[in-house]
């Protein structure tokens, strides 16, 4: 679920995104070297959890260069692979630059995913400097030859694209499956109704080696270094988004982050070449009932 962000930073960042190809995350995640598989993988379970990510630029460079980021992205996550999957994000984000101005965006989404990924829901509210954008509303469903998306707002629409395409938390699952296979690569057709709901993006993620040591980076995401998480298993993902089509392609943006075995992501940064911005995890609630945290996994609704 935390991949659905990356497209959220797309409203407020396209006009500022670089020419330039988005490589140098890529390269240092492959560099890792490939995962070691798990034998005997227990069920993947995705953690409940209510997270608070502080936003800051993390880099700024070119001629489109941004003097500053600040923000806050809050998250609502809920569900299982019996219920369906629920998510509320709420996303502001202030943008300095001396190019375009100063810009503010604040983005509302909900979203409905079932426990199979065969059926999507979405809904998205966006305001820009404080001036409302049209919503998107829409349903969509994914089958092994096509995805079918249906726009109740901006205007009513439809439209298919072919192939298998995933929606957001099925992606995190099929990124967790892999990681703890060994594998280190996954490519997937992705839709998450960002934009104005018609983006279909095609995606490539590089799997980096396991780790459960401490992060180095003392003042970051401090709720990872408490409880279960300190000694939770974690990989290093390099995720890139790119516009549909064929041939070599440059990136849109390229999204870094730990992936922890429970579906929690720490460690974000978002790269769209002349800038990056950085998303520090500053509060996580679970539920007190550890066995809601828990929730159910694939095998066991199927039971």
């Amino acid at each position: 679920m935390r991949l659905r962000l990356a497209p959220a930073f797309l409203i407020l960042a396209a006009p500022l995104l670089a020419t330039g190809a988005v490589t140098s995350a890529v390269t240092g995640a492959a560099a890792a070297g490939p995962a070691a598989p798990v034998p005997d993988e227990a069920p993947i379970h995705l953690t409940n959890h209510r997270a608070v990510y502080d936003l800051s630029l993390a880099k700024s460079e070119g001629t489109r260069a941004v003097e500053g980021v600040r923000g806050r992205i809050v998250i609502d996550f809920s569900g299982d692979a019996c219920r369906g999957f629920t998510m509320q994000t709420r996303q502001v984000t202030l943008l300095d630059s001396s190019e375009s101005g100063n810009r503010t965006s604040d983005l509302r989404n909900t979203t409905f995913e079932s426990g199979d990924g065969a059926n999507f829901r979405f809904r998205t509210a966006t305001l820009m400097n404080n001036a409302p954008s049209p919503p998107v509303d829409g349903t969509a469903e994914a089958t092994a030859q096509a995805l079918t998306v249906k726009l109740k707002e901006p205007k009513r629409a439809e439209f298919q694209s072919a192939g298998e395409v995933f929606f957001p938390v099925r992606h995190m699952i099929r990124l967790l499956k892999a990681a703890k296979a060994g594998e280190t690569t996954v490519s997937a057709k992705v839709f998450d109704g960002s934009d104005d709901g018609r983006k279909v993006y095609d995606t490539l993620a590089v799997i980096g080696r396991a780790s459960a040591a401490p992060a180095a980076e003392a003042e970051r995401d401090k709720p990872l270094r408490e409880g279960d998480f300190a000694s939770m298993r974690r990989w290093p993902v390099t995720l890139s988004y790119f516009t549909a089509g064929e041939g070599e392609r440059t990136p849109i943006y390229t999204l870094t982050f730990d992936l922890y075995e429970n579906g929690v992501s720490g460690r974000l940064n978002l790269d769209y070449g002349d800038f990056a911005i950085s998303g520090n995890l500053t509060q996580l609630d679970l539920p007190k009932d550890k066995e809601k945290d828990k929730g159910k996994g694939e095998a066991e609704c199927r039971r």
